[in-house]
């Protein structure tokens, strides 16, 4: 049955998406949630090299990502090329407002990221010329200028907002950001349960003035998901935003899974060519559905004692270098389970291919408990930037959430990265939280009692915040 649900899953994307650098992306998964963790990562990696926010500035992005930026008085708004040395560059109007011009250039980033961008832009349309499913790619940019925007680990303060629309308009003008960044953002981080919802108006015959659903992304609390394509009933409320910055807001009866919901939503530009806006915004269920949310607890006390009962996993870094750990909660484990320590070693002896960032490694400690190594720390000992890779964390955290899903475990672990890594820690809280809690997995991390709280690196102005004990 799973299988038989799987093809059918297949089949709708396959015959949903037809956009080239879409398909590019690959059959296994959400092309939306492939798209954004790849974002993700360039965020990761950029943040690693200093790039700093809020603002993030998308100028500085391009920077580090060695794209050009030229200011062209001639461009409508912004638009990549590519450069004869295989490089590209992003020519944009220096007289747009500064929002849009921020939003311009985080969108020309994102097309980087697509297969064949080079001759995509080389052979750029006008916006009348485009063919039917270009508008495919324009969303997908936007998804991951909205990465770029507010990205992974950003505005933690997000979480605790109501998610009414107009009060999120008001937010948008405070951050200076586009909506669809703004509510992807709140949905990733909320704990009420929620999805944000993107959708277009079909002008094609046989389905004129209904919507369809380019995508959607849920919370945490109601991972209810409405596939794309999917078209709504006639009359929905979406119809009310006919031009940009209208909102509306209704209690109407969606196609299966969401069922009965609230819809906050709002127009926005929309694709190039198209006539109607596009409309994001928010749905909510009104029967009070909501799946538990997972949640991130504090205790003073030892990772290598943890807490609860069932099955457990112990979570904890370790460099790409030394086989051997000799310092820190490495070192303790290490003592504590020899055989844990030895397994490690003899993987990397057998397997050198396998050491290296991004990687993990799992043995035994007893019939309850796996102890997992994450090699996301490069190097080792003493150095002036933090040794902790946030984006090799990030997909280490990624395998950890699969592992914990299917042996129905809760993980343990220490203030990972925050000491021997040097890392940011209320960037790597964000990161457990939205890439394990966000998954429905328990987390506890342990501070050691007297010890000193690490708040880790400052070098990002986002995650200067102390903390208090």
């Amino acid at each position: 049955m799973i299988l038989s649900v799987d093809r059918e899953s297949l089949m709708r994307r396959r015959t949903f998406w037809t956009h080239p650098a879409v398909l590019a992306l690959g059959e296994e998964g959400d092309p939306v949630e492939r798209i954004i963790s790849k974002a993700s990562t360039v965020v990761l990696d950029a943040m690693q090299a200093g790039w700093s926010g809020p603002p993030f500035d998308p100028f500085a992005l391009a920077e580090y990502l060695k794209i050009s930026t030229v200011p062209r008085e001639q461009v409508p708004d912004a638009r990549v090329v590519a450069t004869p040395d295989g490089k590209f560059q992003i020519e944009f109007n220096p007289n747009r407002p500064k929002g849009r011009m921020r939003y311009s250039i985080a969108h020309e980033v994102a097309h980087t990221l697509f297969e064949n961008c080079g001759e995509a832009v080389r052979n750029r349309l006008a916006p009348h010329e485009m063919k039917g499913d270009d508008w495919q790619l324009e969303m997908f940019c936007n998804i991951v200028a909205a990465e770029f925007l507010m990205p992974t680990g950003s505005f933690p303060d997000l979480r605790e907002r109501a998610t009414d629309i107009d009060h999120l308009m008001s937010l948008r003008s405070t951050y200076d950001v586009s909506t669809e960044a703004l509510l992807l953002r709140v949905v990733r981080t909320t704990d009420q349960p929620c999805a944000v919802i993107a959708a277009s108006r079909r002008e094609s015959s046989g389905s004129a003035h209904r919507y369809q659903i380019d995508y959607s992304v849920p919370s945490r609390a109601w991972p209810k998901k409405l596939a794309s394509g999917t078209l709504l009933p006639e009359g929905a409320v979406l119809g009310e935003c006919t031009a940009i910055g209208y909102t509306a807001k209704r209690d109407e009866q969606w196609p299966a899974p969401v069922g009965r919901v609230n819809v906050q939503c709002v127009g926005i530009p929309p694709y190039p060519s198209k006539s109607y806006p596009r409309v994001i915004g928010m749905i909510r269920p009104l029967e009070g559905e909501q799946t538990k949310s997972a949640g991130l607890t504090f205790l003073k006390g030892n990772a290598l004692e943890p807490r609860g009962t069932g099955q457990k996993i112990i979570a904890h870094v370790v460099n790409d270098r030394a086989a051997l750990w000799g310092a820190g909660f490495g070192l303790a484990m290490r003592k504590k389970w020899p055989r844990v320590q030895e397994e490690f070693r003899n993987w990397v002896l057998k397997n050198p291919g396998s050491f290296r960032l991004g990687d993990v490694f799992s043995s035994p400690v007893d019939n309850n408990t796996l102890a997992l190594q994450m090699i996301c720390q490069h190097g080792y000992g003493p150095s002036v930037k933090p040794r902790i890779r946030y984006s090799a964390l990030q997909s280490c955290l990624e395998k950890l959430a699969r592992l914990a899903i299917e042996t129905k475990s809760s993980i343990h672990m220490p203030r990972i990265g925050a000491g021997q890594g040097g890392g940011a820690w209320q960037l790597i809280e964000q990161l457990i939280d939205e890439t394990l809690c966000g998954k429905g997995v328990e987390v506890t991390v342990y501070d050691l009692p007297g010890g000193p709280i690490m708040v880790g690196s400052k070098q990002i102005g986002l995650f200067d915040k102390k903390e208090t004990t």
